[in-house]
This record gives structure tokens, C-alpha cells and sequence, in this order.
């Protein structure tokens, strides 16, 4: 009985404190409500996370890191153990995955799936979807001064109740979504303010 009552207290404190707090990390209230391209895709989202951080170089040397990003790629700069298989995300700017377009597929895993690009503009923002309208991940890089990046990141997915995406969005998004994506960001900022470029 005393477990049941611990667990649910659990439950309580991580849907009332740290989900509210870990869907907008880093982020201001105006970064919060703000509109990112792709918040039309996903109107009503189940889940909507906006995180936020300040990177101390100029958008010109952040973008590159964000372009090159997928599985079998440069990597997603998190656990490489968890979202790479083990192999270490790059540490360095390949030019060879430089060019992006809409409709390029962004795997997210071994398998050859993932999401597709949407839209963008070069240098300023970037935007992947599903290919259906139930998910996006947009990325927009914003002046915060001279040498000086604000990188946002959002998150919107509207969860199918009956659909088996359920459980990969319930076990895997919900729990680990934040870890990885913290971790991302903060892997972004690293590279950008060192910025290694392959010739």
C-alpha cells in the first residue's frame, strides 16, 4: 500500500513539476508562445516541447552542426550509446552533408526511416516532419548579439490513442525526449563555439 501511494506521488510531482519544466527548458515565456515554421503542421499537439539555448558564435557556425545531424550521419551529439549505436556523434563540420533540401529524409534510426524535411532557410531555420502531419522538429537560429546565436528547438507531436506509435511515443519520447535532447543541444553548442570543419 505504501509503495502504491509513493509511485503515485511520483507520478503527480513529474506531471505537475518536471514535465512542465522539461518542455520548455532554456526557453523564455515569448520563446514559448512564440510561433516556430511548422507549428501549423501539428495544431492541436499531445506533446509540445520548446527548449532553448545561447551559443557563443554566430548562427553561420551553429547552422552547419544542424545540417549534417541524423543516424548514420554526423549523429544527434547526445548518448551515442543510446541514439548512434554506440559510434560517437562527429566532432567535426563534414562539408559532404552540407547540402539540405525539402523532402530529404533525416534517418532517426537504423531501418532507413525517419523524418523528412519540410522546409527551411538556410542559416535561420529548419524543419523535419513525419510526412503525415502528426509530428514535427524545427530548429531556428536567432541573433543574441554580436558572435552570438539563440538556437530554439521544438517538438510537437499529436499522439494516436490506437495507433502503435503510441508506445514508442509513451516508453521512449516521454521519458527520454529531454535527457537526449538537453544533451543535443548542449553537444550543438560545444562544436559550434569550437567549430571544426573538415576541408
Amino acid at each position: 500500500m505504501a509503495g502504491a501511494a509513493a509511485a503515485t506521488a511520483a507520478l503527480v510531482l513529474t506531471l505537475r513539476l518536471y514535465r512542465p519544466w522539461h518542455l520548455r527548458w532554456g526557453s523564455s515565456d515569448e520563446e514559448v508562445h512564440g510561433q516556430l515554421p511548422g507549428d501549423e503542421v501539428v495544431p492541436d499537439p499531445t506533446f509540445a516541447a520548446t527548449r532553448a539555448i545561447t551559443v557563443n558564435a554566430p548562427p553561420e557556425r551553429v547552422w552547419p552542426w544542424i545540417a549534417q545531424m541524423g543516424f548514420g550521419r554526423a549523429g544527434w551529439y547526445s548518448y551515442g550509446l543510446l541514439d548512434n549505436f554506440g559510434r560517437r556523434s562527429s566532432e567535426r563540420v563534414i562539408a559532404s552533408l552540407q547540402e539540405v533540401q525539402v523532402g530529404d529524409t533525416v534517418p532517426m534510426g537504423p531501418g532507413g526511416g525517419g523524418l523528412r524535411v519540410k522546409g527551411l532557410e538556410p542559416g535561420q531555420w529548419l524543419l523535419w516532419w513525419d510526412g503525415v502531419g502528426h509530428s514535427t522538429w524545427a530548429w531556428r537560429l536567432g541573433s543574441a548579439g554580436p558572435g552570438r546565436t539563440r538556437l530554439l528547438t521544438r517538438v510537437r507531436i499529436h499522439y494516436r490513442w490506437t495507433h502503435p506509435t503510441i508506445l514508442f511515443n509513451l516508453l521512449l519520447v516521454e521519458p527520454w525526449d529531454f535527457p537526449m535532447m538537453r544533451k543535443c543541444m548542449i553537444g550543438i553548442k560545444e562544436r559550434a563555439e569550437s567549430s571544426n570543419y573538415d576541408a
